[in-house]
């Protein structure tokens, strides 16, 4: 009985705090597409986050899908050249690259690379009484703090997904090349990619892309800013944030893969 009791809790926690979640990001995508919420210093939030998220994220996001791309190829050549298909090396990046790597490995790199000092800044603000200050001066903290910042991570997770994409198939196509004397000229290779791309493909893709990402932001929004008075509380906040992240986007990663294949 204290089992079912507990596992009913548990849920029950779950569901809040996945309608908690909810209620943030669409907060967000509100106030965004509103004009007089993008005030200068708004805007200018946005951009320094940019800068740091997504811009900050681009040298670290080709080494590892340089790394990706020609391993993968190292691996898929020796099994496709065991049972003659090396033709089918370009649809077999669709599926495993464009359907199922490429959205999460990008997520989890922002998550660990800019998720967790995004909730370090937020809990040292909230800790300091900055957030207080900029109550008191009229500014809304949502608006300024948290708005851009889900914004930013979703637009930086989105567009660091495709330049993943772009930059290991290049590299997995040049690696193939120096592995193989069986692969087709470059124009070809890209064709028989495009052609194994259905509309669903980009679905699943930007599903996975966007829907953690703003997930991510909310529970790294909601964490540093749920911070208590101590700094001690700082790494236990990004800590829980960084779990919940993971477990989040693992979660809608098979939940979209179950709606849109099975």
């Amino acid at each position: 009985m204290n089992s079912i009791a507990h596992l009913g809790s548990y849920a029950l926690e779950g569901w809040r705090e996945a309608r908690y979640l909810v209620g943030i990001i669409w907060q967000v995508l509100v106030l965004g597409v509103k004009p007089r919420c993008w005030t200068r210093a708004v805007r200018t939030e946005f951009y320094r986050q940019m800068l740091s998220t997504g811009i900050g994220s681009i040298g670290f996001v080709f080494y590892v899908a340089c790394a990706v791309g020609i391993s993968f190829v190292a691996q898929a050549l020796v099994w496709l050249q065991i049972i003659g298909q090396s033709a089918s090396l370009g649809p077999l990046f669709v599926t495993v690259l464009i359907r199922e790597a490429v959205p999460l490995l990008t997520n989890l790199l922002v998550i660990a690379r800019s998720g967790t000092a995004l909730t370090t800044e937020l809990a040292n603000m909230k800790i300091t009484g900055e957030v207080r200050v900029l109550d008191a001066q009229g500014i809304d903290p949502f608006a300024y703090l948290v708005m851009p910042r889900v914004l930013c991570l979703t637009v930086s997770v989105f567009f660091l997904s495709v330049l993943f994409v772009v930059v290991s198939f290049a590299s997995g196509y040049l690696g193939s090349l120096l592995l193989s004397s069986n692969i087709s000229d470059p124009r070809t290779f890209m064709d028989s990619i495009l052609f194994a791309v259905r509309p669903l493909d980009l679905i699943n893709f930007l599903a996975k892309s966007v829907l953690p990402a703003l997930f991510t932001g909310a529970i790294c929004c909601a964490g540093g800013l749920s911070a208590g008075v101590s700094l001690t509380e700082v790494p236990q906040a990004t800590k829980r944030v960084l779990g919940r992240s993971v477990r989040v986007l693992f979660g809608i990663t098979v939940l979209v893969s179950l709606l849109t294949y099975m």
